[in-house]
């Protein structure tokens, strides 16, 4: 195993007195990441607007706003989205970038924020370690803590390797173009697509994904046990769970999320799962997650949040099951609460709880015991996770806060038990925290459209069924659209919204609202995923899928060979078959490629997978109908 160090770049820009500075995290031959961080010295309530201008033709991805204008493929215009107009005085606002096409840091020539000039001085240089002004009276910026915030993604892996380490000739690593002659290994009938087969296949994903103590019955040949020495600070077993994305680290939040998606599809689109023959299976992967949970509460009012440093996961290339050293673990108390962390698990195990009443009892009554404990230690208790749990800030942040997991738990109980002081909660809290707004997205951070979807099939009460349809009205009719139809609200993982989306749509298809627009919505996001776009996005199914998802171990070749760095640069396949994982997927103009080093198109997630196969699941009922 090599271990890379972090290496960071950091160019200073002027903006009038106040210092801000360039961020380079990374640089390749003709391109480069990194971000602009601007310290907020003034409030801004209404909105921001910044503008970068290269002196060359360069493409650029960013996901912290919205793209206004662009001139000549060099001068662009970004706008805030809707959850960031507003920037609190003294922190620091961080726009990360991905420049590519002959793009370097000193081709940036103008930076313009809220219409004020941006100078750079490229001649300065910011080594690890030091400070941009340790004597003045502007701010000073440490450099300890250099991480990456994507608000609307997965685990943002932004690898921390020197790639000069990685990649000793310098050169950028080739990628073959992918073999237009692969064919599905699952079988596509009468020109329609399996959805069963889809469904199959997504839950191998979830089997790849496994950590802990494997069963016997495990299909994923090139999996063993792994991280068993997964411990809390007394020693508690964390051992289980799932990987998040194509890193090793248990990030709970995230995992509580797509549990609850995932359980919410096998409630409601239960007869699909039959039908596939994916019941049992199903039933085995809500389990992997929930067992999971119950080990993590550790006591009424402690729960283990994170097992895993993401910083030194993310600087190593390896399997699992080769990782022997100890890794921390980080727990939310009535001292460090966090209420989104904690409601959204216990939105988790109610949902999941729903799913076993028929099937055990016993264990949905204690799945039940424990959402009710947890729910009311977040709602007691308030807090954001991210700031209690401060490794898990620099990968999945609480962007949206903690009133919508709060009322997305109080719902889940509510449809759990029935009981009336649940409703009485979700109603205080749509109050608190001003929950009847329409959302942009539905995602493992933001529950707001969900809650307000959930609700109208709860009660059936206008309120929740106009809201409802305010949101999917926009989605469907407004949000924007790829040139293939694809709905498009982040490039970070493009396909995990657009599933997302198109289940919330299926569910307010079920109660009434606008059925056939939003069923036909979601039947052509979920086939453009599967083939309807040219080319099939999830791996193992239909024509021309991914062979190369940014996905350690599977990038890795069998046992004993050793797996390095070196699987992450080869140009070949992956060679293990992550069967069923949806990868990122393509940008605006529905451009893709098959590369291992694009994090941002072609990593996979546990959530990027759940709102994919919960609407799958829910075509697969209405096609039965």
């Amino acid at each position: 195993m090599i271990l890379l160090k972090y290496t960071v770049v950091l160019l200073i820009l002027a903006i009038g007195l106040i210092q801000a500075r360039l961020r380079v995290d990374k640089e390749w031959p003709g391109g480069f990441q990194g971000a602009i961080e601007i310290p907020i010295v003034n409030q801004i309530n209404n909105g921001w607007e910044l503008e970068i201008q290269f002196d060359r033709s360069v493409t650029i991805d960013a996901w912290l706003g919205d793209l206004r204008s662009k001139f000549e493929d060099q001068i662009f215009k970004y706008g805030n989205k809707e959850w960031n107009a507003q920037l609190a005085s003294g922190s620091v606002f961080h726009f990360e970038f991905v420049v590519n096409g002959d793009g370097v840091p000193s081709s940036i020539i103008t930076v313009l924020f809220n219409g004020q000039s941006v100078n750079i001085d490229s001649d300065i240089v910011i080594l690890p370690g030091s400070t941009i002004n340790p004597t003045g009276s502007t701010p000073t910026f440490e450099t300890e803590n250099l991480s990456t915030i994507n608000p609307t993604g997965s685990t943002p892996t932004f690898e921390t390797e020197n790639l000069s380490t990685i990649n000793p000739t310098g050169s950028t690593p080739t990628f073959q173009p992918e073999d237009l002659s692969t064919t599905s290994i699952i079988s596509i009938v009468n020109d329609k697509y399996n959805y069963g087969a889809v469904l199959h296949a997504s839950l191998l994903f979830y089997e790849a994904q496994r950590a802990g103590k494997l069963p016997t019955n495990n299909r994923i040949s090139w999996r063993s046990d792994s991280m068993l020495m997964d411990k809390g600070e007394n020693g508690e077993d964390l051992t289980g769970g799932y990987f998040d994305a194509g890193d090793f680290v248990k990030f709970g939040f995230p995992m509580a999320a797509f549990t609850t998606l995932l359980a919410w599809g096998v409630i409601d689109y239960k007869d699909a799962y039959v039908k596939s023959d994916e019941f049992d299976q199903v039933l085995q992967a809500l389990r992997w997650s929930t067992d999971y949970f119950i080990k993590a509460h550790v006591s009424e009012r402690e729960f283990y949040g994170q097992v895993g440093d993401g910083h030194a996961d993310h600087a190593s290339w390896s399997r699992p099951e080769d990782w022997t050293n100890p890794r921390p673990a980080w727990k939310v108390t009535v001292q460090k609460p966090g209420s989104d962390l904690v409601g959204e698990t216990a939105a988790a195990l109610a949902a999941t709880s729903i799913v076993f009443r028929s099937v055990d009892p016993e264990y949905q009554s204690i799945l039940l015991t424990h959402a009710r404990q947890l729910y009311d230690f977040a709602n007691e208790n308030r807090g954001k996770y991210s700031d209690s749990i401060t490794n898990a800030a620099d990968f999945y942040r609480s962007w949206s806060g903690y009133g919508d997991e709060l009322a997305w738990a109080a719902a889940w109980l509510l449809r759990a038990t029935g009981e009336q002081r649940y409703q009485i909660d979700v109603e205080k809290h749509f109050q608190e925290f001003g929950l009847d707004k329409r959302s942009n997205e539905f995602s493992w951070d933001d529950k707001t459209a969900g809650v307000q979807v959930l609700m109208a099939k709860i009660t059936q009460q206008a309120k929740y069924r106009q809201q409802a349809e305010s949101f999917c009205n926009y989605i469907v009719r407004q949000a924007p659209k790829t040139p293939k139809g694809l709905v498009f609200l982040s490039q970070w993982g493009a396909l995990r919204h657009a599933g997302n989306a198109a289940f919330i749509c299926l569910q307010a298809a079920d109660v009434g609202i606008n059925t056939q627009e939003y069923l036909d919505f979601a039947s052509r996001q979920i086939n453009y995923m599967l083939g309807d776009s040219g080319r099939s996005y999830v791996i193992g199914f239909g024509q021309n899928y991914p062979q190369r998802p940014h996905h350690r171990s599977s990038s890795c070749p069998s046992r004993p060979a050793v797996c390095d760095w070196n699987a992450y640069n080869s140009p070949q396949a992956n060679p293990q078959l992550l069967i069923g994982a949806l990868v990122g997927g393509p940008d605006q103009n529905d451009n893709y490629e098959d590369r291992r080093d694009d994090y941002i198109k072609n990593e996979v997630a546990t959530d990027y997978n759940a709102g994919f196969q919960s609407a799958v699941a829910g075509l697969l009922h209405y096609q039965s109908k």
